[in-house]
């Protein structure tokens, strides 16, 4: 069934339950008011610091704007663009889409105006929803998008070149548009995060949502007792699609607007929340919060916590090492996944296997996986090869793209990954690298990943990116982009020493001490290290030559 059919179920079922909650710490700090002044008052149930919503009323939200956009015929095939930061008015915006049979089209908050553009028209976006943070933006390109003929501002003070989504759709009928939906019908375009190229649009039809629930509730068993802690961007698939567990069982979500450590382990205790999804950055920082004593765990309530996973990157054992340390009764899982294969849960560790941390999994509940060569057969357990993915969830393809589908999706429905992978004799999975990542350097091939997991056992180093800089010699030599931790000092000499137990052609040719950078969803961001450092090095090496 489509997936909106889960929100009218909600509604009906338990209509006046709190469906979704919404904490914006950084909006105390403009008041110059600390969170646990906050508390001790009487907060009201609509307030700029929390607000809530029922399931009725996240339902009527999302029937009222199907119903604005059927009367400017937008409806079956057509798409709708959001750029938003996460909010209240988020999912029921997106379900707001679905419902009216058109297509939702989140777009990444980072974006810049030519990148929104670009995005805009690659899915022919028909309209476009956007929040004030995003003014600017669209505004240095609103004369530059033929094919958007509605612009709709979600917030206070509407600009001149858009329209009140308030005032218009808060007068529209909210009862259910009898928009008949299937499973086969499409329903949502979401990009891809960009960290090995431009973005590609990636189609999805309601049974891949759908199969993303039922993926993620196996996994973790959700409840309605259950609420999750969401804290990624909306945009993405994975942390929406980690709470469609809890969706479809009509459990409730806090949305945090920010990630400082001690607003993370507020909002799990003051919300009483029982799942969270952590970027390993964030669990790093509230490890290292807790170390520094800034966090003393003995202020809040955390028994009701029950699981922590973590997906969107490779886990360094070390971090959940340290983690089951420091709360020794929580589930621990993770997820791989990727936005073509509707985000987590195609391959899955399994909150029993912990003793196989370190690994990514098996096929996830209704997946297939299997790793093969450059000629696409299957390699022997234990060798390197690239991970293929194929089940409910697999994308239709790459929009006005045929050539880029056609060269990972086959007729048969697998998907290969771009991930390098291998396969222990137990048969769980170790991503090792992205393709377009491993170096060759004199003819060897270094995996970054494996580097970056031995360089961050170094209690100095708070982040770590490893790439390949050009070099005349070898080809390729590793260099380590180090990020240290604030509170600790680190020399080359000392990264080098400890690279000793590391084979010799693996270890790190160059270091560099810098930030690490990473998008929205915990991911390094390589293709803007590799310009940083790599060009530079480039004509430096062939002026040299010269």
């Amino acid at each position: 069934m489509p997936i909106t059919e889960i929100l009218e179920r909600n509604a009906k079922l338990y209509g006046n339950d709190v469906a979704l909650i919404e904490i914006n710490p950084q909006e105390l700090e403009k008041r110059h008011t600390t969170w646990r002044e906050y508390s001790l008052i009487e907060p009201s149930r609509n307030d700029s610091f929390r607000s809530e919503m029922t399931w009725n009323e996240f339902d009527a939200k999302a029937n009222r704007l199907a119903n604005f956009l059927l009367t400017r015929r937008i409806t079956k095939g057509q798409r709708v663009g959001i750029l938003l930061m996460n909010c209240l008015e988020w999912l029921p915006i997106y379900f707001g889409i679905l419902k009216s049979g058109a297509m939702a089209v989140p777009l990444n908050f980072r974006y810049t105006p030519e990148e929104i553009r670009y995005c805009l028209d690659l899915a022919d976006v028909d309209a476009l929803l956007f929040g004030p943070e995003f003014t600017g933006r669209i505004e240095a390109i609103c004369d530059k998008l033929p094919k958007v003929k509605t612009l709709l501002y979600v917030g206070e003070d509407c600009p001149s070149f858009a329209e009140s989504y308030n005032n218009l759709v808060s007068y529209c009928s909210s009862r259910a548009p009898q928009i008949p939906l299937t499973d086969d019908e499409l329903a949502a375009i979401y990009f891809s995060s960009g960290t090995t190229g431009f973005p590609k649009a990636i189609i999805h039809a309601h049974k891949s949502l759908m199969h993303s629930c039922k993926v993620e509730q196996n996994h973790h068993g959700q409840t309605r007792e259950d609420t999750f802690l969401c804290i990624p961007p909306l945009y993405h698939t994975g942390a929406k699609m980690h709470w469609f567990g809890s969706f479809l069982v009509g459990g409730k979500a806090v949305l945090l607007k920010g990630i400082k450590p001690e607003w993370i382990i507020r909002a799990v205790s003051e919300e009483k929340c029982t799942i969270v999804w952590l970027l390993v950055p964030w669990a790093q920082d509230i490890l290292d919060a807790i170390d520094r004593g800034e966090i003393k765990l003995e202020d809040y309530k955390l028994d009701q916590w029950r699981l922590m996973h973590i997906g969107a990157q490779p886990v360094p054992p070390s971090l959940i090492k340290r983690w089951k340390s420091v709360f020794p009764k929580h589930d621990y899982d993770t997820n791989y996944g990727l936005s073509e294969s509707i985000g987590p849960g195609a391959v899955h560790l399994g909150i029993e296997n912990i003793d196989h941390v370190g690994a990514i999994g098996k096929a996830g509940y209704g997946w297939q996986t299997k790793i093969v060569g450059n000629d696409r057969k299957e390699v022997k357990q234990g060798e390197v090869g690239e991970l293929a993915v194929k089940g409910a969830g697999v994308m239709l393809g790459y929009y006005k793209d045929e050539k880029a589908t056609k060269e990972v999706l086959t007729e048969d429905g697998w998907l290969y990954t771009g991930d390098m992978a291998k396969e222990d004799k137990d048969g769980f999975i170790y991503l090792v690298d992205r393709r377009k990542d491993v170096i060759i350097t004199g003819g060897e091939n270094l995996y970054p990943v494996q580097i970056e997991d031995f360089l961050r056992k170094n209690d100095a180093i708070k982040d770590v990116a490893v790439i390949g800089l050009p070099d005349h010699r070898l080809g390729e030599i590793a260099a380590a982009i180090i990020e240290v931790k604030p509170d600790k000092t680190l020399t080359e000499e000392q990264v080098n020493a400890f690279c000793l137990d590391l084979p010799r052609y693996q270890r790190p040719r160059k270091i560099i001490f810098a930030p690490v950078p990473r998008n929205p969803t915990g991911k390094i961001e390589k293709p803007k290290l590799r310009k940083m450092y790599g060009a530079d090095q480039l004509v430096a090496q062939q002026n040299e030559l010269k």
